[in-house]
């Protein structure tokens, strides 16, 4: 698609081979253009409205240039050798093509001819013409003439100069490009003048916003994260999160803004990551088998400031010392554990702005620990301690100075894929695939609490509510909050639809970050104190109005006690309302004032408040006399009207039925009895007789 300049007409091209102008004031379509060969895949108009002129470029390769006075193809250029990709007009007459067939073409309109072919050794996807106003020095442009900048396979943009066909800037990035299309090739690219700034969408599904007269970066925005497999709150206030996606790559999300860094230095697939207490820090490991350090900058920018080289298999847990920037423990699918010593070259904000290359690491601790898979290391917060948690069902107590074992928790019937140490008790939490978490005491390895309640494998767990609580989450996707003193899952959280991977809690203790395999990263809040202080406030507020609905009642200003019992969504306060009216000398007069002033909707909340009270004999004559106002004031049609009016009339018939039955009997039993009276009577003041009573 493509609109003119004006913004008044619309273009589009189909897999029908034809192209359809749409007029977007009127609706209407315009012209109906025929004649490409295959799927039109790139409509583009002229820039001068006055020529009226449409180019197009379909599945044969070549532009059609189409005169929309006569509907009618007027020129088809003929040059490229693949798919057309982007068109450019630097002037009135001077058209730029870009194609997958790695070279962009210069035409000149008025002789229809090309004037210049430029290889640029990649698959080109759009080109963007640099303005002639400007500074472009940073670009590499010395002197005036045709600049444009290309965008394709190789992922990076480039800038070239037409008139000697050479590239005089590329951008450069933090991998190797790669001629043939890759995750990381850019599929479009748009100019923003009037923002000074290039954006751009990678074949990842990044959108990337650069400086138009450098090409830095300005922000990105990450459209798609794979796999999620884990996450971390980043920063000295929790800014930022890190996460772990099914790539080597890394992204850094700033909360506030959602932009995002993504970090290059892993090969494969990282695992997990953990942060140190400042939040400055944090570590990553990997599939490559290594392990690295990273640090952010004051600017929120972070770097790679160390590596570490030792497993003989993929990385799979990661966890770093509590108190102090001092080491880090892994563990990989080698069954080892491996401490990590940490310089203080990179603790130290000075030395560590200092490095311009990463520092190798060395483990100082090796120790097989299990019989299989590795899934979860923990530091208590003494960093005295350390937990594992194995595919054997077994979970371990190590000593961190020497890796030495100090005792085994067993219980679990299926393998343990988190372990976590509280943050006040000296105690261990353990989540397995048999769907259970299990809290354990330090001093004797024994099991003090069993939680149950997932239905599937319970994957990550963390202590929350300053060690009050536990939250867990699932391979079904729900996170579960339990209290631990009363062994209760207090809260189900469905927020994912596919495993939950990361689980993290912010410094504040308020907010909980989680990230799934459904790509999904989620944000969740405590709103504890929020929903107290709500209801506390509700409260007090139901108190003052009832205290005002008191003295209304008593000041006989039943207008206002109506309108204000229906308020409080009370039926009864409202019957009670309606009682003491009807009490009153001359009360029914009085309720059909009443009823008659109430607005369309109170009206309908009393209508379907007398449907509660009919079904009570003892109320029924008050919601007799209110449904009797409502329908001799009342017309039909504005009866039909009401919400609800079906239900409610349904509701009502059967009980007014059986109250106007029992009435009759009544009646009856009023007659008879008043009968017998009248018969008694008489026969107290009729003359004695022998023959008669």
């Amino acid at each position: 698609m493509a609109c003119d300049p004006t913004a008044t007409l619309l273009a589009t091209g189909g897999c029908d081979s034809t192209i359809k102008v749409w007029d977007m004031i009127k609706h209407y379509c315009t012209h109906n253009l025929k004649g490409s060969s295959g799927v039109v895949h790139l409509v583009e108009f002229h820039p001068d409205i006055s020529r009226l002129q449409l180019f197009s470029s379909s599945m044969d390769y070549k532009i059609r240039i189409w005169d929309l006075n006569s509907s009618k193809c007027v020129a088809v250029l003929d040059g490229h050798f693949s798919a057309v990709t982007s068109l450019a007009f630097a002037d009135g007459n001077t058209l730029l093509s870009s194609g997958r067939d790695k070279i962009c073409m210069v035409w000149d309109l008025e002789s229809r001819e090309s004037k210049r072919t430029i290889p640029v050794y990649e698959t080109v996807e759009a080109i963007v013409l640099l303005p002639d106003k400007g500074d472009f020095s940073h670009l590499g442009v010395k002197k005036q003439g045709l600049h444009f900048v290309t965008a394709g396979s190789k992922g990076v943009l480039q800038v070239w100069e037409a008139g000697t066909a050479g590239c005089v800037y590329s951008q450069p990035v933090p991998f190797v490009p790669q001629e043939e299309p890759s995750e990381r090739s850019l599929c479009q690219c748009l100019a923003v003048p009037a923002r000074g700034e290039v954006v751009t969408v990678s074949r990842e599904h990044n959108v990337v916003f650069y400086e138009l007269q450098t090409l830095r970066l300005r922000k990105q925005l990450a459209g798609y994260n794979e796999e999620v497999l884990d996450v971390k709150f980043l920063g000295p206030g929790d800014s930022h999160i890190v996460v772990a996606t099914n790539s080597p790559q890394l992204k850094v999300f700033e909360l506030a803004t959602s932009h995002c860094q993504i970090l290059y230095g892993h090969t494969e697939t990282i695992m997990a990551l953990d942060v140190f207490r400042k939040g400055l820090m944090f570590v990553t490991c990997a599939k490559d088998r290594s392990i690295r350090v990273w640090r952010m900058g004051k600017a929120g920018r972070v770097v790679c400031v160390a590596q570490g080289l030792g497993h003989a298999h993929g990385v799979g847990a990661v966890a770093c010392s509590r108190m102090r920037e001092s080491f880090v423990v892994t563990s990989s699918q080698d069954c080892t554990i491996k401490i990590w010593d940490i310089p203080e070259s990179l603790t130290s904000k000075a030395k560590a702005a200092s490095i311009s290359s990463p520092e190798t690491l060395h483990a100082r601790v090796t120790e097989r620990g299990h019989n299989k898979d590795i899934n979860s290391v923990a530091v208590s917060p003494n960093d005295k301690l350390l937990a594992t948690g194995s595919q054997d069902r077994l979970a371990k107590l190590w000593s961190c100075s020497d890796c030495s074992l100090l005792g085994v928790f067993s219980g679990h019937r299926r393998g343990i894929w988190c372990v976590q140490f509280s943050p006040v008790d000296q105690v261990l939490a353990t989540s397995s695939a048999d769907g259970t978490l299990k809290l354990w005491g330090l001093r004797d390895f024994s099991c003090l609490k069993t939680f149950e309640g997932h239905d599937a494998s319970v994957l990550k767990i963390i202590f929350v509510s300053r060690g009050a609580q536990l939250l867990s989450s699932g391979s079904d996707g729900l996170l579960k909050l339990w209290t631990i003193k009363t062994n209760e899952c207090v809260k189900t959280l469905d927020g994912h639809e596919d495993k939950i991977w990361g689980l993290h809690s912010n410094k504040q203790d308020d907010m909980v970050v989680t990230a799934s395999s459904d790509s999904c990263i989620t944000l969740w809040q405590d709103v504890t104190e929020i929903e107290e202080k709500e209801a506390q406030a509700k409260q007090e507020e139901q108190i003052m109005k009832e205290q005002e609905l008191s003295n209304l009642l008593h000041e006989k200003r039943y207008l206002k006690a109506l309108g204000l019992a229906i308020s409080l969504d009370r039926p009864h306060t409202v019957l009670t309302v309606v009682k003491a009216i009807l009490k009153e000398p001359e009360g029914r007069k009085h309720l059909e004032e009443n009823i008659v002033r109430l607005r369309k909707d109170q009206k309908e909340a009393v209508l379907a408040f007398l449907v509660t009270w009919n079904t009570n004999s003892r109320n029924c004559h008050e919601a007799q006399a209110v449904m009797e106002t409502l329908l001799r004031h009342e017309a039909p049609d504005t009866l039909l009207q009401f919400s609800g009016i079906k239900s409610a009339v349904e509701s009502l018939l059967p009980y007014t039925e059986r109250h106007f039955q029992r009435l009759g009997r009544l009646l009856q039993a009023s007659m008879f009895i008043d009968f017998l009276w009248q018969n008694m009577r008489l026969g107290d003041t009729a003359p004695q007789d022998s023959g008669t009573l």
